[in-house]
């Protein structure tokens, strides 16, 4: 009976966490040509900030657990950490020769960082009051663009987009596990936490590889699924049973349902579409064309509204994030 309440305790303790995390959502939009962020209140569905960062900021990543926003910043070849309590940035940290896909672990100790020009993984303490330089530089394949961390911590995933391929880096021996080859050109990345898949965005061949990585030191391309030209961000929505997938030289959105993998639908009418993010029954795309977020209803992928934004928005990354409560 007593492991029976703490379990319950422990569930509800959970569910009162993540309340307390999403009391306050928003969405931090990166735009490379006002080199700024644009904060968007998903509660009223309009921007209440703008925070100027590096240049030509790309990549991003909002963790609620550490309440900061990490922004890569190509041009500068930083990193730009902004506050989510004063949506301002309140250190700007180092990042090698060209820092592009960005992600952090679950409990918002570790940042990792894609170092494009110089075909490395960048670790830093995401905590430090003082994080100026990283923590450790993991050799990784060329072009290394998206990033995405495993809930548990132990693996880093990372596209090395010139070597049409995937590293998994395991975080305590900073060394490179295991690699699985993926389309062509591999882009973005997404994991799916409840069926131990990965999603790499393959730009060139249109399409994404679905990977097996419940071994990790041996991930399989289970699956590959043709999307429209040029796909560049992905996101689960509606509890993880689509699968919505921007594709930029088509300006249009798939739609793939996530269990049979099959393609539902494809949304026409966007402009350049990269960025993309899902929270509750909304659907968040980022036009870098036309200087927008377009929100969609989750279920249907119907267009609901509108957001004007910086100078090409871009969005690369988990951008849907809020301050944990005190």
């Amino acid at each position: 009976m007593t492991g029976i309440a703490t379990a319950v305790h422990a569930g509800v303790a959970a569910m009162l966490l993540c309340a307390s995390a999403w009391a306050s959502p928003f969405a931090y939009i990166t735009n490379q040509g006002s080199h700024d962020v644009s904060v968007i209140d998903l509660a009223s569905q309009q921007v209440v900030a703008t925070v100027p960062v590096g240049r030509s900021p790309a990549g991003v990543v909002a963790s609620s657990r550490a309440g900061r926003v990490f922004v890569s910043n190509p041009d500068s070849k930083t990193i730009s950490v902004i506050d989510m309590r004063q949506q301002k940035v309140v250190n700007t940290l180092s990042a090698g020769d060209g820092p592009v896909g960005i992600d952090i672990s679950a409990d918002g100790r570790r940042l990792y960082v894609a170092d494009w020009y110089s075909s490395r993984l960048l670790v830093y303490d995401a905590q430090a009051g003082d994080a100026s330089k990283f923590l450790a530089s993991i050799a990784v394949g060329r072009a290394p663009a998206g990033v995405a961390a495993h809930p548990d911590g132990s693996t880093v995933f990372v596209a090395e987009r010139d070597d049409d391929s995937v590293a998994v880096v395991d975080t305590a021996s900073r060394r490179v596990l295991a690699r699985v080859r993926v389309g062509s050109h591999p882009f973005a990345l997404l994991y799916d936490g409840p069926r131990s898949r990965l999603y790499a965005l393959n730009v060139q061949s249109n399409d994404v590889s679905v990977v097996d990585m419940r071994d990790a030191r041996r991930p399989a391309v289970v699956a590959t699924v043709k999307v429209g030209k040029a796909p560049y961000g992905a996101a689960l929505a509606q509890g993880g049973a689509l699968l919505y997938v921007t594709n930029q030289h088509e300006d249009s959105v798939s739609v793939i349902d996530a269990a049979s993998l099959k393609l539902l639908r494809t949304l026409p009418g966007f402009a350049y579409p990269e960025g993309i993010a899902a929270h509750g029954d909304r659907v968040y795309v980022v036009n870098w064309m036309d200087d927008n977020v377009q929100v969609l209803d989750a279920a249907n992928g119907q267009k609901l509204k509108t957001i004007a934004t910086g100078q090409n928005s871009r969005g690369f990354g988990a951008f849907i994030g809020g301050p944990m409560e005190p």
